[in-house]
């Protein structure tokens, strides 16, 4: 059981990333860079970037100036890959009815947010203040 439980963890998380890292963060990264012209009108360079690293920025007072947009740009995903795959495994081992299990998955999902979220902000903060 713990082995099927290991394989599954990897498996989703692997997925989750990727398609994290391929379809929502590189065409981001290739719109901040000027390597890949945006279709639409020209956007400035504070609409492109992610909603995490705009709330990072705003909840910890991070200069945006002193991040490094590459390390985000892939702990971001790793982050958000991590929570997801938790909250679905520790959700499926449940043996409850679906109702409850939708709303243990909220309450787990929004309280990983914030605690993961928080955590890497005071990371990326001390990391600032050596600096």
């Amino acid at each position: 059981m713990y082995i099927e439980l290991l394989i599954s963890f990897i498996i989703i998380f692997v997925v989750l990333f990727l398609g994290q890292l391929l379809f929502i963060v590189r065409p981001r990264v290739l719109e901040i860079t000027g390597k890949k012209q945006p279709k639409k009108s020209k956007k400035n360079k504070k609409e492109k970037q992610l909603i995490e690293v705009e709330y990072l920025c705003n909840k910890f007072k991070l200069n945006k100036n002193k991040l490094n947009y590459k390390e985000i740009m892939y702990m971001i995903p790793l982050l958000n890959s991590l929570i997801i795959t938790i909250v679905v495994l520790i959700v499926e081992l449940l043996p409850i009815w679906l109702v409850l299990k939708l709303l243990i998955c909220f309450v787990l999902l929004f309280g990983l947010i914030y605690a993961v979220y928080e955590i890497y902000g005071r990371h990326l903060k001390k990391k600032e203040m050596k600096d």
